[in-house]
């Protein structure tokens, strides 16, 4: 494999705070990358780098073998990075075709947008075959379930024809079918794109993840396989120590 995604001696400082703090990162072409960590280890905020939302105090961020200082978030989406949030973002009152066909529509030339289309263009199909969406397609978004609104989200960055995909804790706040649905979903994915997702389940990481990466108070706490991961001893104590913390807390309130 080569490496699509290479970040280096990366840090942001915000007030003061190192959101931050000199993280090293590579994600070869083709993984499936899990990255976790306690709230406020710094994975949004690296993600927001890597998309542009936020730029970096010091460090660098190569996609393809390109730098992307000075880049854009729409150019970075251009270069093939998409992502999504922790609240899906679609357009309720249209229908999932039509999120679907607007979401792909950024990379038609201005005449094809214009000119009346046949039929649905093959970009659009493979969102709704891969998500599952196909007999949802004429229902509007704003009935879909909370799963299905996340799906349909995934399928608007499939649409665009992406390399990358940075996955905001895609499951957040789903049943557990859903969950399942969406580890199938992200394991299809990988086989054609490269994906980053931020996680905090540790069961959903078990059954989906095979690389991971921990984030810790904006470090690289620990980089391996699942298996690694979970029996070190680092890792124990920031997700145990962080549990003891918010049960004394609820105790208290």
């Amino acid at each position: 494999m080569t490496a699509l995604l290479e970040v280096r001696d990366l840090s942001v400082v915000f007030d003061g705070f190192r959101a931050i703090d000199g993280v090293d990162f590579t994600v070869q072409n083709g993984e499936l990358r899990f990255l976790i960590g306690p709230n406020g280890a710094g994975k949004t905020t690296l993600i927001d780098i890597i998309t542009g939302l936020t730029k970096p105090t010091t460090g660098t961020v190569v996609f393809d073998g390109k730098s992307l200082a000075g880049k854009r978030e729409h150019e970075r989406v251009r270069l093939g990075i998409g992502r999504t949030f922790q609240t899906s973002v679609v357009f309720e009152e249209l229908t999932v075709l039509e999120n679907l066909d607007l979401a792909a529509s950024f990379r038609r030339p201005l005449w094809q947008l214009l000119a009346r289309r046949k039929g649905v263009v093959a970009a659009v199909e493979q969102a709704l075959e891969t998500t599952g969406l196909g007999d949802l397609a004429t229902r509007k978004a704003g009935v879909l379930s909370h799963g299905q609104r996340q799906w349909l989200e995934i399928g608007m960055l499939i649409a665009q024809g992406p390399r990358l995909l940075l996955l905001d804790e895609p499951v957040a706040g789903m049943s557990s079918d859903e969950r399942a649905r969406t580890g199938e979903l992200l394991t299809s994915i990988a086989k054609d794109h490269t994906v980053i997702v931020i996680e905090h389940d540790m069961e959903f990481l078990r059954r989906y993840a095979s690389q991971v990466t921990v984030l810790h108070e904006g470090k690289v706490l620990i980089e391996g396989s699942v298996d690694e991961v979970r029996a070190d001893p680092r890792v124990q104590e920031v997700y145990l120590g962080r549990a003891r913390e918010e049960a004394a807390h609820d105790a208290v309130s």
